[in-house]
């Protein structure tokens, strides 16, 4: 069974691939899935190079030249006697939309001869939500699979209604002929016929372009911004430069305000290599001092796609902002709600700080007055359907058919109360208070300073004084000296102790006194581990290390917990968990994954991972940046 540790990843221009140590792609589903994949849609799904009617083994296990190239070395398997007769050098790269194999084939006989070099491709054109190992089935009426014959390769066509995506492969020499393969009946094998002289070479090129409904031509390539080439000065640095360099991998293009093409980063691989409102929000904002840039385009990005009206699938309401965009064939045709989906408390808050945030770092006020109409919407949404006037408090109610928790820690029972029990809606997550607490601050200040509307200023001030005296008699757990989680749908403190609590501290909701003591409590041994702090503190019924938000650790949740850290002055508890992430990210290339597990320091010499993380990820990579700005801050 392939497994993601036995993958060699490819990205590059919102394109990956995934082959595995010999550079085939098998088709497989599940936790790690195999194939070459643009918009959410599997273009290559079979792979498989045969010389001279034999598979040849890896000498040379593929391995990442960069992140867009990997090389192995192939040799038909053989004997002491009977020694390998070819040296097969593979360089497979992908490009915006493309994957490019390169075979060099060295013969390692005296004589002339011709290989024939065979391979077998198939596209079964699945959608992501597909290949994820839930066991749903998605029924797929009207599809009709084709596969045509050109004269240097192959098409591989897929219709359904009005969708229609494409795969062409292309090779160099032409292919000398093509056959059907049995039980697979749109895969085709093509051959090669190559002459080598005596301890000859020969070269074939093959092109594989993913050709995805919306985008007929291609994907279209992403502009990167130059970065520094000098040696990193130590571990903290090289984890901030390899940040920077997932980031760009991570980078794709999409249509912002007025029809503009910008450069936003995408959440993650495999499963969200995609724009997602809250993650490329948080990215952008940990990027601020270095790429202020990359928030106005995602802001750009946001306000194309902000809510206009109600509609109860998706979850779009007027003024909200959107929790992710796909573009696969089953959000197409409505079979998952994720065409537009905006199912996220918190994005719409988050929007508003990283507008502020961008005017405060770089001084320039011409975006905030763009996007003026489109934050005010966001602070009318805030107070209508996000429920501060009905509810004082931002909630949201738990979609059976979309996401139950729609907070940042999202998956089903998250949200939970000590004894391990799911809270019911409506439910008022603790960090979405402090994020609008935050957002009602900064926007009051847009208001005031540079839209020149004092009396709206006024009125998000006390809005903003109200949930902050709300939220410290109604969170706040006297005997944990601890806020709770959230309220449930009855107002109940939902009482699991939690990593959330740390993001109150960024977003300045709690007072000094009580942020100082939520500082401590979550460098207590049962919520650091000595890599990161906890989603959920260990020893309570619900902690599990091993899961996705109830024991994990992630590096984006530390490095907002160290910037409000940072704010409060902790600078003690700072240095230790920039530590902590810093040597966790070192065994791995200084490379932060999505996720960690939550075993302690002292049981392993590295993190142990978490095992269907997604890495590269954009807030984890950009987290290194925020350490940074925030031992700056102390």
């Amino acid at each position: 069974m392939t497994s993601a540790d036995t993958l060699v990843q490819l990205v590059r221009d919102a394109t990956f691939a995934r082959v595995d140590a010999a550079g085939g792609i098998h088709g497989t589903h599940g936790t790690a899935p195999d194939g070459l994949f643009l918009r959410d849609g599997r273009h290559l799904s079979r792979w498989h190079l045969t010389v001279d009617g034999t598979e040849p083994v890896a000498l040379v296990p593929a391995d990442t030249a960069t992140d867009d190239t990997a090389v192995c070395v192939l040799t038909p398997q053989g004997t002491r006697d009977n020694p390998p007769a070819y040296t097969v050098f593979r360089e497979q790269t992908v490009s915006a939309g493309e994957l490019t194999e390169h075979l060099r084939l060295v013969s390692n006989r005296p004589e002339p001869v011709t290989a024939r070099v065979e391979i077998t491709a198939d596209a079964d054109f699945a959608d992501l939500f597909e290949l994820r190992a839930d066991d749903r089935h998605y029924a797929k009426p009207g599809v009709r699979r084709e596969t045509h014959h050109t004269d240097d390769g192959l098409v591989f066509d897929y219709r359904r209604a009005d969708w229609h995506s494409r795969t062409t492969v292309v090779s160099d020499p032409a292919p000398a002929g093509h056959d059907a393969v049995p039980d697979l009946p749109t895969a085709r094998t093509l051959r090669w016929d190559l002459p080598l002289a005596a301890h000859g070479e020969a070269e074939l090129r093959v092109t594989v372009r993913a050709l995805p409904h919306g985008l007929p031509s291609g994907a279209p390539a992403v502009a990167r911004p130059s970065r520094r080439t000098t040696a990193p000065a130590d571990d903290l640095a090289r984890t901030c430069e390899r940040g920077l360099a997932d980031v760009d991998l991570l980078t794709i293009a999409v249509t912002g305000l007025d029809g503009e093409e910008v450069a936003v980063p995408a959440a993650g691989i495999p499963w969200f290599l995609t724009l997602f409102g809250r993650d490329s929000l948080l990215t952008s904002y940990f990027l601020l001092p270095d790429r202020p840039g990359t928030a106005a385009a995602t802001l750009s990005a946001l306000a194309a796609t902000q809510g206009r009206h109600h509609d109860p699938v998706s979850g779009e309401q007027p003024g909200r902002i959107v929790h992710e965009t796909r573009h696969g064939e089953l959000a197409h045709f409505r079979q998952v709600p994720y065409g537009r989906y905006y199912g996220a408390v918190d994005a719409t808050p988050l929007f508003l700080v990283l507008l502020h945030a961008h005017y405060e770092t770089t001084g320039d006020p011409a975006l905030a007055v763009r996007l003026e109409r489109h934050a005010r919407r966001a602070v009318d949404w805030m107070f209508t359907d996000g429920g501060l006037d009905e509810h004082g408090y931002l909630v949201y109610q738990p979609d059976p058919n979309g996401l139950v928790n729609q907070n940042w820690k999202d998956s089903a029972g998250a949200v939970c109360f000590a004894d391990g029990t799911q809270a019911e809606g409506p439910i008022a997550v603790s960090e979405a208070q402090g994020y609008a607490y935050d957002a009602l601050v900064r926007t009051a200040e847009l208001a005031a300073v540079v839209w020149q509307d004092p009396s709206y200023a006024r009125r998000l001030r006390e809005a903003a004084e109200g949930l902050r005296t709300r939220f410290a008699s109604d969170f706040w757990m006297p005997d944990a000296d601890f806020p709770a989680l959230a309220l449930d749908g009855r107002g109940r403190q939902v009482d699991a102790l939690a990593s959330d609590a740390g993001h109150l501290l960024w977003s300045g909701i709690l007072d000094p006194a009580r942020a100082s003591r939520v500082g401590q409590r979550l460098l207590e041994p049962d919520f650091f581990s000595g890599w990161a702090i906890r989603t959920l503190a260990a020893g309570q019924k619900p902690y599990h290390p091993l899961s996705y938000h109830r024991g994990s650790a992630w590096p984006h949740d530390n490095a907002v917990i160290v910037l409000g850290l940072a704010r409060y002055g902790l600078a003690d508890h700072v240095r230790t968990v920039v530590d902590g992430l810093v040597a966790a990210a070192s065994p791995y290339g200084y490379r932060l994954p999505e996720v960690l597990a939550g075993y302690d320091r002292t049981a392993t010499a590295r993190p142990v991972p978490y095992p269907h993380s997604c890495s590269p990820q954009a807030w984890a990579a950009a987290a290194p940046l925020a350490l940074r700005t925030a031992l700056r801050m102390v």
